[in-house]
C-alpha cells in the first residue's frame, strides 16, 4: 500500500481496547468514561481486519491500548496473528503494555510469537510512579517486565519525558537501561485529550534533554531505523541505543510508515488528525466480503496526510480531543 505521498503503509498499530489499568497523567483524564463493551470489535473481528491488511502488505503489528493486557481473552488474537508470521505474513507482532499484566502473561506472549515489547515506565521512584500514574504501583510494573526478561522477550522502556517531573531521572533510567540490557526511549509530552493541568507545564522539548545527557554520556549516532519516529544513539558507556520520538520539536512524519485502528473500527491515518474511516461497517457488511474491505482500507490509505499538526497552544487546549488511550499511540 503506498499512500498519496509514496509513503509504504507497512506497520499497523492497533488498538485493542481504550480501557487500562492506570491513569497516567499525560494520557487519560482521572474521570474516565469508558466505551460500552457493546461497541468493540470483537476478537475475531479484529483478527479478520488485521489479516486484510496483512493482505495488503502490512508486515509488522503492534497491539496497544489502552492497556492492551487488561481485554479479556486477548491471548486469542495474539494467538491467530502469532500463526501469520512467516514468509508472506508478519515480519513482527508486538505489543506496548504498562507492564501490570506481564508477570502473568509474558511466558504466553512469547509462545504466541511475540520476541520484543514496549513497556511505558517514566520513572523508577514509586512516588513520583504514582503521581503520575495517579495509583500505579512501581513494584507491579518492575515485576512485569523482569517477568519479560526472564520469558525471553527483548524489552524497551518507553518514558515520556515531562517538565519538573522527571527530567533529573534521565541519567538514572539510562544506567537502570544499560544495566539491565533494555533499550530506552524518550518520547516529547503530546497534545491529545483534554487532560487536568497545563500541558505548557508539562512540555519538556528532547533537544534541551539530549544536550544534558551528553554532558555525562557519550552518545554515538546510529543509523539504526524501525521504520517509526523514533531516533536513535548509542550510549558508548553502556552500549545500549537510546531513542527519541520528538512530535512537538521535531516533525518526523516524512517517513511515516503506520495507521492506527481503533477497538471500534475506526482507522486513523494520522495520529495527529481528526481525519478517520469507518471500518466496522464494511467488515459487518456481508454483501460486500474481503474484496469491499479491501477497498475501503485502500480507500483510507489514499487519504493519509503528509504530516500532523501538533502544537500547544498557550490556552493548553490539546490540538487533538481524543484521549491518548483511544488511538492507541
Amino acid at each position: 500500500m503506498l499512500d498519496p505521498f509514496g509513503r509504504r503503509i507497512s506497520y499497523l498499530r492497533v488498538s485493542v481496547t481504550d480501557r487500562c489499568d492506570l491513569r497516567c497523567v499525560y494520557c487519560m483524564s482521572e474521570d474516565m468514561t469508558f466505551l460500552p463493551k457493546k461497541d468493540l470489535l470483537t476478537l475475531e473481528e479484529l483478527e479478520r481486519l488485521c489479516g486484510a491488511f496483512i493482505d495488503l502488505g502490512v508486515d509488522r503489528i503492534r497491539l496497544t491500548g489502552g492497556e492492551p493486557l487488561v481485554r479479556r481473552g486477548v491471548m486469542q488474537l495474539f494467538g491467530g496473528l502469532g500463526r501469520r508470521i512467516g514468509e508472506g505474513g508478519l515480519r513482527e507482532l508486538t505489543v506496548t503494555t504498562n507492564g501490570t499484566q506481564l508477570t502473568k502473561m509474558a511466558d504466553d506472549l512469547f509462545r504466541a510469537g511475540v520476541r520484543r515489547i514496549n513497556v511505558s515506565l517514566d520513572t523508577l521512584d514509586p512516588e513520583t510512579f504514582k503521581a503520575i500514574t495517579r495509583w500505579g504501583r512501581l513494584e507491579s510494573t518492575l515485576d512485569g517486565i523482569f517477568a519479560a526478561k526472564a520469558a525471553g522477550l527483548g524489552v524497551k522502556i518507553n518514558a515520556v519525558a515531562l517538565k519538573g517531573v522527571n527530567e533529573h531521572e534521565i541519567d538514572r533510567m539510562i544506567a537502570w537501561c544499560g544495566e539491565h540490557g533494555f533499550e530506552l526511549t524518550l518520547i516529547e509530552t503530546m497534545p491529545m485529550g483534554d487532560v487536568s493541568g497545563d500541558r505548557t507545564d508539562q512540555y519538556l522539548p528532547l533537544s534541551t534533554v539530549r544536550q544534558r545527557i551528553a554532558q555525562n554520556w557519550t552518545l554515538v549516532p546510529s543509523d539504526h531505523r524501525t521504520g517509526g519516529p523514533a531516533r536513535y544513539d548509542t550510549v558508548a558507556e553502556t552500549g545500549r541505543r537510546i531513542g527519541f520520538i520528538t512530535p512537538m520539536s521535531h516533525n518526523f512524519c516524512e517517513s511515516c510508515n503506520r495507521v492506527r485502528l481503533t477497538c471500534t473500527g475506526t482507522l486513523y491515518m494520522c495520529l495527529g488528525q481528526e481525519d478517520a474511516a469507518d471500518l466496522r461497517a464494511p467488515l459487518r457488511d456481508p454483501s460486500l466480503g474481503e474484496a469491499g474491505l479491501r477497498d475501503a482500507i485502500l480507500s483510507a490509505i489514499a487519504r493519509k496526510p503528509k504530516g500532523h499538526d501538533f502544537v500547544i497552544g498557550r490556552d493548553a487546549r490539546p490540538s487533538v480531543g481524543r484521549h491518548m488511550s483511544v488511538t492507541g499511540g
